[in-house]
């Protein structure tokens, strides 16, 4: 499933394992999601952060991404390399 067709009230399980659901329908790199951390709180996260969507059938399927998507997530992941 692209990023950007993940719609309002999807459930998701991010990268470290937190699970996450969305709460916009926007589309881009960087999107609302309720997070279910050490604490509950709604926040902008990174597409590239979301691992897994589950899909209205109820299967899970990997997020994948457009070409811009994944220039700007390679041009995030150099910059914080630098760091």
């Amino acid at each position: 499933m692209f990023a950007n067709d993940i719609k309002k009230g999807a459930k998701m399980v991010l990268t470290n394992g937190w699970k996450a659901d969305m709460a916009d329908n926007a589309k881009g790199i960087v999107r609302m999601a309720k997070v279910y951390g050490f604490e509950t709180e709604i926040g902008s996260i990174y597409m590239h952060d979301v691992a897994r969507v589950q899909t209205p059938a109820g299967h899970w399927e990997l997020v994948e991404f457009t070409p811009t998507q994944q220039k700007n997530i390679a041009t995030t992941k150099s910059f914080l390399a630098k760091l």
